[in-house]
């Protein structure tokens, strides 16, 4: 079974980091069970392991924390749900790139409950959603903003870190990094497109959308 845990307030992230370790080698040894972990941080920025400094364009504005994970900097802040994924990925098949695409289509089934379309796109991680709403980009391309970013690390094959969902962050908070290092598309959030929706009702969804996309 999937233990599942809500923390109030705000969590630090690096006290978040060290508690995800230890579940991650508890999981690995067998002593402690999966776990999913819904919570908030205070603002701050992140630096994945791909990280390039050159888009960290505002390093004084909120603490810039570097991380394990995968992929570059991305922003955390009141209004964005972070969800911290402990699961044993050898046990679902070895397989971290059909791991990912599972995140991908958990957060994409987990929109579709409140009437807004997910997408993958080729070469850029995350999830996004298409503006028709925005002036088009070259080729008279529809505008997209991302609202959803992935970034996992594996130990033992038991993975930590996860997914945030821009509920109602403060977009603007953004603009300290270039997200994920893209600069041609913007952010967005549940909030933005028009869909008023509580913390309560987007935890509701994403666990019930978990058992159609994990199946359990």
């Amino acid at each position: 079974m999937v233990e599942w845990i809500t923390t109030p307030g705000f969590t630090d992230y690096r006290e978040a980091e060290q508690q995800m370790e230890r579940r991650a080698a508890a999981i690995a040894a067998g002593t402690a069970p999966e776990l999913i972990w819904l919570l908030e941080h205070a603002p701050l920025y992140t630096a994945g392991t791909s990280a390039r400094i050159e888009d960290l364009t505002d390093p004084d504005r909120f603490p810039v924390h570097p991380s394990k994970r995968g992929g570059q900097y991305t922003y955390h802040g009141p209004g964005q749900r972070v969800i911290y994924v402990m699961l044993d990925v050898g046990r679902r098949g070895h397989d971290v790139r059909r791991f990912v695409q599972q995140l991908e289509a958990w957060v994409i089934e987990t929109l579709a409950a409140f009437g807004v379309e997910g997408h993958i796109r080729e070469g850029r991680v995350g999830v996004w959603v298409e503006r028709p709403d925005k002036p088009r980009g070259p080729a008279g391309a529809l505008a997209e903003d991302k609202i959803a970013a992935i970034g996992i690390r594996l130990r033992k094959w038991i993975s930590f870190h996860g997914i945030s969902i821009n509920l109602d962050p403060e977009l603007e908070h953004f603009s300290g990094i270039v997200p994920c290092g893209i600069t041609q598309h913007g952010v967005t959030s549940l909030r933005d497109l028009g869909h008023d929706v509580s913390m309560a009702e987007l935890d509701a969804a994403l666990q019930k959308s978990f058992g159609t996309i994990f199946g359990e």
